[in-house]
Parts: structure tokens; sequence; C-alpha cells
């Protein structure tokens, strides 16, 4: 808040920045108080401080007199440029969702919206949708409303995913199984380098020097159903790994990364798993596998979330610290014989 100054007539003025005129000249508005007392400023730079916030609420006045439906096409309109295709399309199906199933908030006024009305719809989508999901609902929601309101929601209570963790064994059968296919550089990709499915199928032969691989490009499915190649979404993505030496020698071997989309990787996985009867887990779980043999050898979770591309260790904490099933009892082992060789 500009803080008002007392004049030599004993007086208080308060100025606050008004506009800029066509020369350039930034243009203040004065505020003054006749009384030389403290009050006198208090009163100067309360005059100031309404002014300034009516000016602000009269620049955001049409903003907040627009409907809801109208705002949020306007929101994620703005943000294309610069957020990723999959989270454009993402926003895009929230926005279908919301329109179709909550017609009367959605034509509403953002200036009418209440923290009752979003509770409302809140509740409803917990119904048949994640936590996880509802909260990116609620997300765009409350960046779409800004400042109009303070949102204080109660959200669904978060579920903690009951991942599954293959096994050496699984992951042995697994590697077999796509032996000179089109997935057999993505599944050691996955599983030895902790690369994600759209990294893997933004990968050229350009990126490897040697045994390292630089991730930069990911694959991503736009709105307008078409595979891009985009950088990725955050700056710990873009990373250098260090592969073993055998994942380096077969694509090499191979001649080439993949010639398949992230979609495709996910069906052609599930059907490999089917036919020989491994248990199912997701293509994903491969980068648990991989993390988690990594913490099971003492590597410092440092170096795992930077070959992962992760930014912080909540992940890790939540669901990349598991020890594999086969490798519980190699710890308890341990523990015990140095227990036994006490006594």
């Amino acid at each position: 808040m500009t803080t008002a100054r007392k004049l030599p007539s004993g007086s208080w003025r308060c100025q606050v920045y008004d506009y800029t005129d066509e020369n350039g000249k930034r243009i203040y508005k004065s505020f003054t108080s006749n009384d030389p007392s403290p009050k006198g400023k208090r009163e100067a730079e309360l005059q100031a401080a309404q002014y300034a916030i009516a000016k602000n609420a009269a620049k955001e006045r049409p903003k907040y007199n627009a409907l809801f439906e109208e705002a949020l096409s306007m929101y994620i309109s703005e943000k294309e440029a610069v957020l990723s295709p999959a989270t454009i399309r993402g926003y895009r199906n929230i926005e279908t969702v919301l329109c179709e199933d909550f017609p009367s908030f959605c034509k509403t006024k953002l200036c009418d919206i209440n923290q009752r009305q979003v509770q409302n719809v809140i509740n409803v989508l917990a119904i048949t949708k994640s936590p996880k999901t509802v909260r990116n609902y609620h997300g765009l929601i409350s960046a779409v409303l800004g400042s109009s309101i303070v949102l204080n929601t109660t959200m669904p209570q978060a579920i903690v995913p009951n991942l599954y963790i293959p096994s050496d064994t699984e992951i042995k059968k697994l590697v077999l199984a796509v032996k000179n296919t089109e997935l057999e550089i993505p599944v050691l990709l996955g599983a030895f380098c902790m690369m994600r499915r759209g990294e893997i199928c933004g990968l050229s032969m350009n990126d490897i020097d040697n045994t390292t691989i630089h991730v930069h490009h990911s694959l991503v499915l736009g709105a307008d159903k078409q595979w891009h190649l985009k950088a990725p979404k955050t700056k710990s993505s873009d990373r250098y790994i260090e592969a073993p030496q055998f994942v380096i020698d077969r694509i090499r071997e191979m001649g080439h990364i993949t010639t398949l989309n992230p979609h495709s990787i996910t069906i052609m996985f599930g059907r490999i798993l089917e036919r020989n009867n491994i248990p199912h887990f997701r293509f994903h779980d491969l980068r648990h596998y991989s993390a988690s043999i990594r913490h099971a050898l003492g590597i410092p979770d440092a170096y795992i979330m930077e070959a992962g591309g992760w930014c912080s260790d909540k992940v890790l904490k939540a669901v990349y610290r598991h020890a594999m099933s086969d490798r519980k009892k190699e710890m308890s082992d341990k523990a015990n014989n140095h227990f036994d060789s006490l006594f």
C-alpha cells in the first residue's frame, strides 16, 4: 500500500498510480487529508487504497460478468500456446463433462458462483471419479474462478495406489517374450532406464551417445487426435541417462528405437503379458521395478530421481520405495544371518 507523506502545510497526501499518458508519463491521483495528526495520515492512505481497489474491480468486472462456460473456454484457449497438447486435451475433456453434466453451474456468472455450488459439483463428481481426477476438475475450476472467490472445498480422501512391482523372474520372462519384436526396445528402456512411453516413442538414434541417452522429447496425443513431438512438461524430465551396455548394444543391433506410439505400446504390452502367462501390470510399472531395484541396491534417492525425471521425492516416497517381493526374504535372511552369527 502507498504511504502518505506530510506536506509543508501539515496536511497528509497519498498518491496512487492512475495511468500512463501518450508520452509515456505515469500519472498519479492524489488523496489529501487536512488533519495533521496520524489519523489524517491513515485517512489519506485509506482513500488511496479504496480508489485502487475500485479501479481494479472495474477492470476485472467484464471477466467476472462472463458465464463460467465462457470463462472456461477462454482460459483453455489462452493456455494452448504454453501447455502440452495432452494437458489441453485433458482440459477440453473436463470442459465437455462440466458443460454436459452441470449446465446450470456452467451458465452461472463467475461473480455469482459461491462455495456451495462448487462443493456440489465436487460431491457429484466424487461418486463416479477417482480422487485424483476430482482434484484435477477442482484445480481447473479454481483457476477459472481466479480471485472472484476463495475456495475452501472439501475434497475426497486420496487413495494410496495399489501398485504392482514385477519381480526379476517376471522381467526376465518378459524380455524373452519381446525378443526381436517391435516392443523389445521399449521394454528394455522402460525396465532398465526408467523411461516413460512418450519419452521412448520420442527418442531417436541421434539422442544416444555411447551409453548416454538424452531424453528431451515426448510423443503426445494432441487435441486434434494426432501425435506430436513435444519438449518434456517439466525441466527435470529433460535429462541424461546412463544406460546399461546390453541395452545400448541391442538398440544398435535393431537399428532404431520403435515405430510404435504410446497407445500401441500399451495394447501390445497387455497382449504379450497374457500370451506368456505373466501377471498383468502396466507398462509404466516397469519404472516402478527399475526404481525399486535401485533403491534396494542402496543407490541414493537423488540419483534415482535424476535418472527417472522426478523434480521431488514425493512420488518416490509414495510409490517407488517398495522392496520387490523376491528380495524381501533376501534382505530378511541377510539380517537374520547376521543376528545368528552373534550367538
